[in-house]
């Protein structure tokens, strides 16, 4: 709900929970407040002048505003806001000033979409509606235009810019934020994620500094070190009370996402493309659509912000066959093939996978050109007949007689220096002219800032679905960025090179997503390493991290869940002793962990025990049936392995018809204690029985005492699955 009181020029926004209130004094658009939800009336006593000045340049001859003592909604560079700005400008004079001040204001239902990029969006019906406000600077005459979406029952604002240059010059943009929120008060920690290949979205919680804290990609996506998302939450705030901020973006390349304590205590949070390398050259006319930023406030704890999250990312953000939905039980044949496959192994591998209750069979790296190892042949996306004679028909066939699909692994935005594609089209990747062109993993990125790169791409992937034979794609990404340049942009052009990169990618998967809906699309970056938001509006699910160990997945899949959902993790029961670590762990625990709502294996059913292999029959069957509760359910971190010897969790069903709850023994101690796990988010009215043991609880019991743990062997779980009676 969008409230404009014109005389005194306030805006509320205002969701279930929470309102956000701005106001317009002098021109400038200022933030009054973000928190509890308030009543419809005059909030702006809460903005008081205080006039702190000090050192600071009061506009105006001194009449005016002092702009470093405000809160602003997108402040800018260059007119005496000294803190970090949302936008920086270069103006044909060469100066970086810009000086927005409002013009006019307009209230719509619903949502627009934001060209070329992904969002959160609406459907008829929905509770939810739009506010633009027009701001302008008239010297330069760049129009800004602000958005604010409220999404009223799932307690979400988003917001995003779109810059317009309404004069007779071209502009150069060298910083455009998504998003920017002052706050006046900084005793906040910030909880944030830092990681690696193999060991994404670690949780860190620090207190905020006077300074500025960010956190960033400039690898060309949103990359395993930082995560685009950054939270606030008040010193005493835990998993189920206390005040929290949070906001993630919904982009896939290089990010900032920063706080920063300021001088009288206040905080000054920034969302939106890293500035760094990025300049975009704005002629006369042409606009700037900066990504989206999810906004969300609660104080119901990290949990509470979670569950917002999760119930808005699975509803409006997620799209077609499988959104809400169970995804196929599917097998992955990378660590139980590796390249070392033929169209007899596979068979053999999809055959045994199909009678032990799986659904999908899925041919990783390997199957194309000449590609035996990962030196050549990306690009080059033909069927390698050496290995699979009959293309993919054979093994097609006789999976769908068992009723099971078939889905193939692509890096379609990488080329291999050895393959015909690079040596057709040398000037396809990303180059600059002159300079050497580094590899990684023997591979180059190809330029999809450019459309014939892109047309290229789509028809690769389309070519194979057409034939009917492929109902999955894993897309794989696996190298960071070196040498940003494109053959056909103009010097002035070079730094809008990434940010077009991801134009022309969204372009391509739209375009998939429209023409094939049945297919499963599932993004992968060396696992985590392109986690986010915008991947997420066109694949629904994310291979969470190439380590697949259970133990090692529980901090990985612990710090993912702060915004993501269970829907759109992959995890997979591997072999063991497991191939990242060596660690040897029970079949029970790597099927616990692995539970989650993108559920599958990665090993070789042909190797496995007949006591193996009917774990597997049994686990695939409780996925199948309780798969929709996985990915709609609201998901509660009990216990955390950061700081504990055991982590634990518990998915409950809306209708709190359902719970399934699980704890993971991480070390062992002599003489351990009297353990027991407390259960949320039950009808605690109501009663529930034990799947397995068939004994039965009230939900008070369940979420006062729980139940109890057996804490005696090291890397043992248990999983109880609660029925309401």
């Amino acid at each position: 709900m969008i409230t404009v009181n014109e005389n005194i020029m306030q805006f509320q926004l205002d969701t279930a929970h929470t309102s956000y209130v701005m106001r317009v004094k002098e021109g400038f658009l200022e933030h009054v407040y973000w928190g509890r939800r308030l009543a419809s009336g005059d909030h702006t006593y809460m903005r008081r002048e205080l006039g702190r000045a000090s050192f600071s340049p009061r506009m105006e001859n001194c009449r005016g505003p002092i702009l470093d003592d405000i809160p602003l909604e997108y402040p800018c560079f260059g007119r005496g806001d000294l803190r970090s700005p949302a936008l920086e400008v270069i103006n044909p004079d060469g100066s970086d000033i810009a000086d927005l001040r409002y013009v006019s204001h307009t209230v719509s239902e619903g949502k627009p979409a934001l060209a070329g990029l992904p969002a959160f969006y609406a459907e008829k019906g929905d509770n939810v509606s739009t506010l633009c406000i027009k701001l302008r600077d008239r010297v330069s005459m760049l129009e800004c235009d602000l958005y604010y979406s409220v999404f009223y029952d799932y307690d979400l604002i988003t917001r995003h810019a779109e810059l317009v240059n309404r004069g007779e010059n071209a502009l150069t943009l060298e910083g455009a934020a998504s998003a920017c929120v002052d706050i006046d008060r900084c005793d906040f920690d910030i909880v944030s994620n830092y990681g690696t290949h193999e060991k994404e979205r670690m949780i860190e919680r620090t207190p905020l500094v006077h300074g500025k804290m960010e956190f960033a990609s400039r690898r060309g996506s949103s990359g395993h070190e930082h995560n685009p998302f950054i939270i606030l939450a008040s010193r005493s705030a835990d998993e189920f009370k206390g005040e929290v901020y949070a906001l993630t973006l919904v982009y896939s390349g290089c990010h900032s996402m920063s706080a920063e304590g300021g001088q009288y205590d206040s905080c000054r949070v920034l969302a939106g493309i890293n500035p760094d390398g990025f300049r975009w050259r704005l002629g006369p006319g042409e606009t700037f659509v900066t990504p989206e930023a999810a906004l969300v406030h609660t104080e119901d704890g990290l949990g509470g912000m979670s569950h917002i999250f999760h119930r808005a990312i699975n509803d409006r953000l997620i799209r077609g066959k499988y959104r809400n939905s169970r995804r196929p039980v599917l097998l992955n044949s990378w660590e139980a093939v590796y390249f070392r496959f033929d169209e007899e192994k596979l068979m053999d591998i999809g055959s045994c996978a199909a009678d032990l209750g799986m659904e999908m069979l899925v041919i990783d790296d390997g199957w194309f050109g000449r590609r035996d190892d990962d030196h050549s042949s990306l690009g080059d996306w033909y069927i390698n007949r050496s290995k699979l004679p009959n293309g993919f028909d054979n093994i097609h066939k006789m999976l769908h007689e068992k009723g099971c699909g078939l889905g193939i692994w692509f890096e379609p935005e990488m080329i291999s220096p050895d393959s015909d594609l690079y040596r057709a089209h040398p000037d396809w990747c990303l180059h600059v002219a002159g300079r050497p062109r580094s590899e990684g993993r023997h591979q180059l990125m190809l330029d999809l800032s450019r459309p014939d790169v892109c047309d290229y791409i789509y028809e690769s992937v389309a070519s194979l679905l057409r034939t009917g034979n492929v109902d999955y794609i894993k897309w794989d990404f696996n190298r960071n960025v070196a040498e940003v340049g494109s053959a056909l942009l103009p010097p002035e052009k070079q730094g809008e090179v990434l940010h077009r990169y991801y134009l022309g990618l969204y372009s391509v998967l739209e375009r998939l997503h429209n023409d094939f809906p049945d297919v499963l699309f599932e993004s992968c970056s060396g696992g985590g390493g392109r986690y986010d938001c915008g991947i997420l509006y066109y694949m629904p699910q994310t291979w969470t991290s190439d380590n697949s160990d259970a133990i090692e997945r529980l901090k990985i899949q612990y710090g993912t869940s702060l915004i993501y959902p269970l829907s759109s993790m992959t995890g997979h029961v591997s072999a063991s002793p497991n191939h990242q670590t060596g660690h040897v762990t029970p079949f029970d625990t790597r099927f616990n962990v692995a539970l989650t709502g993108s559920f599958g294996y990665e090993l070789d059913p042909t190797k496995l025990t007949d006591e193996e292999k009917r774990f597997v029959t049994e686990t695939a069957a409780i996925y199948k049936k309780y798969g929709d509760t996985l990915v709609n359910g609201d998901y509660y971190r009990l216990r955390s392995s950061y700081t504990e010897d055991c982590a634990a969790w518990c998915v409950v069903a809306r209708d709190k018809s359902v719970c399934i709850a699980v704890y993971v023994n991480t070390h062992v101690r002599v003489y351990p204690r009297n353990e027991h796990l407390a259960i949320r988010g039950l009808d605690e009215n109501a009663r529930y029985r034990d799947t397995r043991s068939g004994a039965e609880y009230s939900g008070s019991q369940l979420a006062g005492y729980g139940v109890p743990v057996d804490k005696n062997h090291e890397y043992s779980s248990e999983m109880w699955i609660f029925e309401k009676i």
